[in-house]
């Protein structure tokens, strides 16, 4: 989970980047359709069956993290890329709660002592005596929300399909509903780019999505959805390393002291996991 938050980190900084050039529902397809290549490409070479028992909740997988895309892409056009970041870093409060909910995991103490120090964390980094509310934080909260549900959905899928074959329900889905948003809405007009920067970025964006997308699925094929939504906060200081590069100003004292929260969240939920092992 760590490594898929570094990649997802990077995407969002090259999201950021091409966000200037390009409407966020454009970046949506375009991440999607070459990231549905590569996933084809590995399937022609290793081949695997596909049960259609959870056809349902493999769709399903595909819209939840197609909605959660286009809201985070658009936080990240129109918002600060570590606050667009953090905003998305609600959705392991959601994930707690649906996998509680629908599949009846257990919520040790210490993994809500980590999700109170998480919350508390991602309050100092929003930087609370500063933040406002506004279309753009909602829809940033949205995508958490949808987020959560995708995750939750592969703890369902997990032991049926591939990890391969729960991504291309990702990324297939990633490339219809924004080409039909393009022709049934006003909200988009797609454009071919010939720019080589762009198209460099374009790909090298759906290449480190993919990857991310890989190490996320096989993260929350292996470990409990509550655990894996903590660990998730890493992605935090990544996305604000990379904002510093892109020009953000230097994180102040209350990011500092968020960051320090969360990375501690994580520790003290993965010391429980290690302990109820033992």
């Amino acid at each position: 989970m760590i490594l898929s938050t570094f990649f997802s980190a990077l995407s969002g900084a090259i999201a950021k980047v091409l966000s200037q050039s390009m409407d966020p529902i454009e970046m949506v397809f375009y991440r999607n359709i070459i990231g549905v290549i590569i996933i084809l490409y590995t399937l022609k070479r290793l081949p695997v069956s596909i049960d259609i028992s959870k056809l349902h909740l493999l769709i399903l997988r595909g819209i939840f993290g197609t909605l959660a895309m286009l809201f985070f892409f658009y936080t990240i056009a129109h918002i600060p890329l570590g606050e667009a970041v953090v905003l998305n870093k609600t959705s392991p409060f959601f994930v707690t709660i649906l996998a509680f909910y629908l599949m009846k995991e257990t919520i040790y103490k210490n993994t809500i002592i980590a999700l109170i120090i998480g919350f508390i964390g991602i309050v100092l980094i929003t930087k609370p005596f500063e933040f406002s509310i506004s279309i753009e934080h909602i829809y940033g909260v949205l995508g958490g929300f949808f987020a959560a549900a995708a995750y939750t959905t592969i703890k369902k899928i997990k032991d049926i399909y591939d990890t391969r074959i729960i991504m291309l329900s990702f990324m297939g889905m990633g490339t219809v509903i924004p080409f039909l948003l393009h022709l049934f809405t006003p909200y988009t007009t797609f454009q071919i780019y010939t720019d080589f920067f762009i198209l460099a970025l374009l790909v090298l964006m759906a290449v480190v999505s993919t990857v991310s997308q890989w190490f996320l699925t096989k993260a929350y094929s292996l470990s409990q959805a509550s655990i894996i939504g903590v660990v998730s906060y890493s992605s935090i200081p990544f996305a604000v390393g990379f904002g510093l590069m892109l020009g953000d100003a230097l994180p102040n004292v209350y990011t500092l002291i968020g960051i320090i929260l969360i990375v501690s969240g994580g520790i003290l939920v993965g010391r429980k996991r290690v302990d109820s092992k033992v």
